[in-house]
């Protein structure tokens, strides 16, 4: 895969890349990058791309995600996005009715406090878990928060190029 993708004209290589970010600036970055040799030079790459981004850039990458309890993803994003989304929130699905709609009125509070989405790396957690987060996360300052927002969109990012190179 990675071969191919050192292949692509920029504009494909910015395209295939995209999905696993949502960022148009870090994967412009990712594609002037190439040739990359390996998956640890790839998520390297993607690690320094993103912590070089504007904040504007992370949250265009944060708007890439439905919200945690979404059934689908917003109407902009890639469908190999939406079907990442779909599978990492997984087991939010079988979650009782009470912490479903915790899940939501706690999406609700965060996007009054901190003007965006909820983003966690929900791969593996089950819906509890991701409310515990929530909540703790809710007592962050914005700096604190925006900050622990970009780390989590980075570990999202490096599951979904693994993801992307198994392809």
């Amino acid at each position: 895969m990675l071969e191919q993708w050192n292949l692509l004209s920029v504009e494909q290589a910015i395209g295939a890349i995209l999905p696993c970010c949502g960022s148009q600036a870090w994967a412009r970055g990712m594609a002037a990058r190439r040739p990359l040799l390996d998956e640890a030079a790839l998520l390297a790459a993607s690690d320094e791309t993103w912590h070089n981004l504007a904040q504007s850039d992370w949250m265009e990458a944060f708007q890439s995600h439905p919200r945690i309890g979404e059934s689908h993803a917003r109407q902009f994003a890639a469908s190999r996005a939406a079907a990442w989304s779909a599978h990492e929130q997984k087991r939010i699905a079988d979650a009782d009715a009470a912490v479903k709609i915790a899940l939501e009125e706690g999406n609700r509070e965060y996007e009054q406090r901190f003007d965006r989405i909820f983003i966690v790396c929900a791969t593996g957690k089950s819906a509890t878990e991701i409310l515990e987060i929530l909540r703790r996360r809710l007592q962050n300052d914005a700096e604190t928060e925006r900050r622990e927002a970009a780390e989590q969109q980075r570990q999202i990012t490096q599951i979904r190029l693994r993801k992307w190179l198994q392809r």
